[in-house]
């Protein structure tokens, strides 16, 4: 509903933005969806203040990955796949607003990396153009 006029509180929201990111909710994760929702919105509209928060979120949407993918909890498939699609999407809007930063800083993750679902996160934001 804001628009452009959420880079008032970007400061605010990317404090709340990451502590959801960090927390499991339960085998639907309906709050991590939401907001993976969020900040896709939140990237859209205020894409030209994104470079300057890229690092943070970058670490907190590969950190996320990582934490679905290795979830031996409760969280089920779908929600697991969920997450994953909305993060990647994430990633792919921050590589937009950024002009191809994000695709250079996940080449070292990808050539590290050997689980197969965190790779092939990484390889649909690199194959996006």
């Amino acid at each position: 509903r804001l628009g452009i006029l959420i880079v008032r509180h970007l400061k605010r929201l990317e404090r709340v933005i990451l502590g959801y990111l960090e927390v499991c909710d339960g085998p639907d994760e309906e709050s991590r969806l939401g907001i993976l929702e969020t900040l896709q919105r939140v990237i859209e509209h205020a894409w030209p203040r994104m470079l300057c928060r890229l690092p943070v979120l970058l670490k907190a949407l590969l950190k996320m990955i990582w934490d679905v993918h290795t979830d031996q909890g409760s969280t089920s498939e779908p929600a697991k796949a969920a997450l994953l699609q909305g993060a990647t999407e994430c990633l792919i809007l921050l590589d937009r607003c950024s002009e191809g930063q994000v695709k250079v800083l996940l080449e070292g993750v990808y050539s590290s990396c050997e689980e197969n679902r965190v790779r092939e996160c990484i390889r649909k934001v690199q194959e996006d153009t």
